[in-house]
């Protein structure tokens, strides 16, 4: 049976900027993604992130991917987020979903979709997702 859940906390965020990807556009960035997520996610992720600020700036877009690993209210193991975010003159849209699929451990079958809140400069995430349970 699946059931429905809900998941939140506050996490730190490491990024670090990387020399450009050979061949790439010299406008797109690269960085390195090392997180750590606190309440009910306990875990690490590392990451990959490429962005692309614009001439105008409040404009910008980014994709990531990271893989998260540690335990979601109480279930260990490892997980896949991807991450697509654009800033259209100032106006922020984020998507960032569990990739199907990519569940290990007590964490299987999950799937479900992130949001990110940054608030005086501190983050914190809201992860409504769904797993498999037993009846």
């Amino acid at each position: 049976m699946r059931t429905k859940h809900h998941a939140s906390g506050p996490f730190d965020v490491k990024l670090t900027p990387q020399a450009p990807i050979e061949g790439a556009d010299a406008g797109i960035g690269h960085l390195l993604l090392d997180k750590q997520f606190h309440g009910d996610l306990e875990a690490t992720s590392k990451g990959q992130m490429l962005a692309l600020r614009t001439d105008i700036p409040s404009s910008a877009g980014y994709v990531a991917i990271e893989r998260v690993s540690g335990t979601l209210q109480g279930r260990a193991g490892s997980f896949a987020l991807q991450h697509s975010g654009t800033m259209n003159r100032g106006a922020a849209s984020l998507v960032v979903n569990v990739v199907p699929d990519s569940g290990t451990g007590a964490l299987e079958g999950l799937s479900g979709a992130m949001k990110i809140a940054v608030a005086d400069g501190k983050h914190s995430y809201e992860l409504e997702y769904e797993i498999e349970t037993s009846a």
